[in-house]
């Protein structure tokens, strides 16, 4: 990936590409180059796919029908014909439009393996493809219609419609083609100097064999999740310092060199750090007669931790992913053209169902040291909810109720995808991976997670607040503490009488959005990601 003149440029070879490739496309609309060496490569991989479609040995997805129609050879004058029907059959998805970054990784990875060459398609297909994304053109994807297996099959198709001019796509001023009462997709493309393609033999296969949805839904939520983790550790921590708990339990000589999990080594090193040089956490080093601290409290590091551990494990397996050239069949090196089952998703579902475990958890905890935060009789003399006013103001008591909305939310969405396989085409594919739902599901369960954190935030600094107030300023909080307060408060008001809340937490979530938060806190202290 390069820098030009601020526009980000993303280059395709036959070799793939980097998360970082995908999130820029997707997220940064950056333009996508073919390199010379990719374009040759998938010319002369498809003179092969030509041969052998003129050959009188049927070859399947070339000379003969799909799935449980495999056994039927198609002559060659209905071959385009067959191309359009798989597409235009296979593009059956319902409900709700999903995320214009979604399609956009969708169709980039894709892209990525059709520049493999292993797929045999012509050159123009890839190109056209690329012209798409280049133009901020994005086919509209229905929420529902992939099972995971054979590829996001649904998705893809309607991605290809658009390639062929066909279909519904939304034109980079938002306006919608297509639809009832619309013009053509056609005029879309020709507004932005883009030929229709005429797929030929193997070619509508290529287009929508592939596990791109879930794999580009996962790169996405890794990095989302990523941002979160070092937002968690500093959450975390400033509901420990408002609850008067101890920095004692996050010294590293009772982490890594007794629990090698390096996740949990990395949180509780930011942890500490966030409560560095903090007067409230001096204030009753001694002389308190508490033995231990809540676990939501000393085992922050163990729980945020395994999340990090757990997003470890899914890098390593969407990197893996990332390299594949996934497609039914494949053209192998030696020009052999294969049928196999890599188009299986198993192997990113069960990660995308492991993530939504740990965030679903993660969530858990903070709204657990929230309702802490809350309750008089747990929180070490702090008001009632940290009202202004207790019984005439309610203070944050909904705020947390909303947190256990959408934490209860979480759990659900914790439940797998994977495990719930439906057979489909006349049990010829009788195991699908579910992982395309998996992905949709951990989408929803991040945003969550983040909402839960602006809510514990939100929470935590008015604690430290009423701590400072009622000690007549003595008891402040450490340095990142400070920093963070300082962002939150330009947005957030401190504690006081009862007003309007919703608008505050949204603000604290945009806070975490654009990561000031962690921005604050890592410039006042330095902290680990």
């Amino acid at each position: 990936m390069t820098v030009t003149k601020n526009q980000l440029t993303v280059t395709l070879g036959s070799s793939g590409v980097t998360a970082a490739d995908v999130l820029a496309v997707a997220r940064h609309n950056a333009h996508i180059t073919i390199s010379e060496e990719a374009l040759k490569n998938v010319a002369r991989v498809r003179a092969h796919i030509d041969s052998l479609a003129h050959s009188d040995t049927p070859a399947y997805g070339i000379s003969t029908g799909f799935g449980a129609l495999a056994n039927r050879h198609i002559p060659t004058e209905q071959r385009t014909q067959l191309q359009k029907s798989l597409i235009r059959s296979h593009a059956a998805g319902m409900g709700p439009a999903v995320e214009r970054e979604v399609v956009r990784a969708l169709m980039f990875l894709r892209a990525k393996t059709l520049a493999s060459g292993r797929t045999g398609v012509r050159p123009v297909v890839l190109q056209t493809m690329i012209d798409v994304l280049n133009a901020g053109i994005t086919p509209v994807v229905r929420e529902f219609g992939s099972l995971g297996c054979s590829g996001d099959l649904a998705p893809l198709s309607h991605c290809a419609m658009v390639l062929m001019g066909e279909g519904q796509a939304e034109g980079p001023d938002g306006v919608t083609y297509g639809g009832r009462g619309e013009s053509p997709v056609a005029e879309l493309l020709a507004a932005h100097g883009i030929q229709p393609v005429t797929l030929a033999e193997k070619e509508g296969l290529a287009l929508i064999n592939g596990t791109d949805g879930m794999l580009g839904m996962l790169f996405m939520a890794l990095a989302d999740i990523r941002e979160l983790l070092t937002t968690a550790d500093i959450t975390a921590a400033l509901s420990v310092e408002a609850l008067l708990g101890t920095d004692q339990v996050f010294l590293p000589e009772l982490h890594a060199a007794l629990r090698p999990h390096p996740g949990q080594a990395a949180s509780a090193e930011n942890m500490l750090r966030v409560l560095s040089d903090s007067p409230i956490v001096a204030s009753h080093k001694v002389g308190d007669s508490r033995v231990q601290d809540a676990y939501s409290l000393r085992c922050a590091p163990q729980v945020a931790g395994a999340v990090r551990d757990t997003v470890a494990h899914a890098e390593m397996v969407a990197t893996r992913e990332l390299a594949a050239a996934i497609d039914n069949p494949v053209v192998l090196e030696d020009g052999r053209v294969s049928s196999n089952g890599n188009f299986h998703g198993a192997p990113v579902a069960y990660v995308l169902d492991f993530l939504a475990i740990a965030v679903a958890d993660l969530s858990s905890i903070a709204e657990r040291r929230t309702d802490r935060m809350l309750d008089p009789a747990r929180s070490h003399g702090l008001p009632a909810f940290l009202a202004g006013d207790p019984g005439v103001d309610s203070g944050l008591m909904i705020a947390q109720y909303t947190q256990a909305g959408l934490v209860s939310d979480n759990k659900r969405l914790a439940v797998p995808a994977s495990v719930d396989s439906i057979p489909s085409s006349a049990m010829q594919e009788d195991h699908v991976s579910m992982g395309w739902h998996a992905a949709r599901k951990l989408r929803r369960a991040v945003e969550n997670l983040r909402r839960v954190l602006a809510i514990e935030l939100v929470t935590s600094t008015r604690a430290i607040d009423i701590r400072t107030q009622l000690s007549d300023g003595e008891l402040t909080p450490g340095p990142a503490g400070a920093a963070v307060l300082e962002v939150l408060r330009a947005s957030v008001d401190g504690p006081g009488v009862d007003r309007f809340l919703s608008p505050e937490l949204e603000a604290a979530y945009e806070l975490l959005l654009t990561g000031e938060v962690k921005v604050a806190a890592e410039s006042a202290v330095g902290l680990l990601n």
